[in-house]
């Protein structure tokens, strides 16, 4: 039989021929496993639960979320996640589901906001943050026909609240801190913003996809962690990635809510077709079941002291890389990051040539529209001095930078 062209081949090919395949092909990607890279994965160093994932994804690669009733140990796995980062989060008696990663709790946030406000007779909802919120608002509003208003931050770089109340009026229903921001690792000031919602009647979402399974245990080790989860009042939605700080493996993620309503406004139900009753509480129909099973088997092989283990890591390893940053003249953090996250930056060195000289050395780090940005894994602990060593070789070199993009994600085709 003739195939359809080199896109899809006549004849199958063998496993290992394709496994050698992929071999090949991945020689060329970032380091993750060897500690060179700051973002996309966060390596927990910890080969028992390397082993935990392998085998919960091979368990469960075939099951499908979309239906709790033929598959129920999933429903139960996804109730018993929420529950966790309900009680890491402070939230009691309120409600929430598991997302496929931050992105979508960002867009179910927003999408429940909406449906809010259309009960509550807004015609064409508005919501405020900050210039530093995640683009995963601009995305969810664009898809949505919400409204974004964007202000500014005070000189600590955190959402100013007074701009926040100037962009209220009547078409406002969301008002959004983050816990902390991506860009600068710095936490919103929660309680004022969620203060300010409270009084005007709207909602106010906490985004937490980064801090909310550090958080936590930063704050238990002592750490001066300001208020930003469900025991502010005010606070009416939350999310968190279980997949960055909890340590599972991609995607899954969490959005809760103080009041169960708002859960139910988030379901999508369709009944008039010939297939009967099609509900889903997320974006998704299908759902993988194995980042479900996987979160699930994270938290329980961790426990609350596992995590305040790494956690201790974490904190410890960050104290390492900024000591070691502020060492390297020319080079300083942007700010005063709250935990594990931040940009270093330069007013004298050429940052785009700092960064060039990294990735000539292995090191995967992300460009920002000001400097250079890490997030602190545990795995970072065994390289933080040969990355140092690096980089204050890399800020003695005299060179221009090579002009690369600031990127977050992907690019769009030309």
């Amino acid at each position: 039989m003739d195939g359809f062209g080199p896109a899809l081949p006549a004849a199958g090919r063998g496993v290992e021929e394709l496994l050698g395949e992929v071999d090949e092909l991945t020689e060329g990607d970032a380091d993750w496993r060897g500690g060179r890279t700051f973002s996309l994965v966060y390596n927990a160093d910890d080969p028992e639960l390397t082993r935990l994932h392998d085998e919960i994804g091979r368990r469960f690669l075939a099951e499908n979320a979309l239906n709790p009733f033929a598959f129920p140990s999933l429903g139960r796995m996804e109730q018993e996640v929420v529950a966790a980062a309900a009680a890491v989060t402070g939230l009691a008696g309120g409600g929430g589901t598991m997302s496929s990663g931050g992105t979508e709790s960002i867009f179910l946030a927003v999408h429940t906001a909406r449906q809010w406000a259309a009960e509550q007779g807004v015609d064409r909802p508005a919501i405020v943050t900050a210039r530093t919120a995640h683009p995963a608002f601009a995305k969810a509003c664009h898809y949505l026909g919400v409204e974004q208003r964007r202000v500014g931050t005070g000189p600590d770089l955190r959402a100013d609240v007074e701009a926040m109340a100037s962009a209220l009026d009547e078409r406002a229903v969301l008002l959004v801190a983050s816990a902390p921001c991506y860009p600068f690792g710095v936490i919103d000031p929660v309680t004022e913003i969620a203060a300010l919602a409270e009084r005007r009647g709207v909602l106010c979402h906490v985004d937490a996809c980064l801090g909310g399974w550090l958080l936590p245990f930063w704050e238990r080790l002592g750490e001066p962690v300001g208020p930003w989860d469900f025991r502010v009042p005010g606070v009416t939605s939350l999310s968190a990635d279980v997949h960055k700080y909890g340590y599972a493996f991609k995607g899954a993620s969490v959005v809760l809510y103080r009041d169960p309503a708002m859960v139910r406004r988030q379901w999508f139900v369709f009944d008039d077709w010939p297939g009967g009753l099609y509900g889903s509480a997320t974006t998704a129909g299908t759902r993988p079941a194995a980042p479900i099973a996987g979160a699930w088997a994270t938290i329980r092989h961790l426990g609350a002291d596992g995590y305040l283990a790494k956690a201790r890591v974490v904190r410890d390893t960050t104290r390492r890389f900024r000591q070691g940053v502020d060492a390297v003249p020319g080079l300083a953090v942007t700010g005063e990051p709250d935990l594990s996250v931040f940009e270093l930056a330069s007013s004298v060195l050429d940052i785009g040539a700092v960064g060039d000289v990294m990735d000539e050395r292995g090191w995967h780090l992300d460009r920002q529209q000001g400097g250079l940005h890490l997030m602190v894994s545990p795995y970072h602990a065994r390289v933080v001095e040969r990355f140092l060593a690096d980089l204050a070789e890399a800020a003695a070199t005299d060179r221009t930078g090579a002009g690369r993009d600031a990127t977050y994600g992907a690019v769009p085709p030309s």
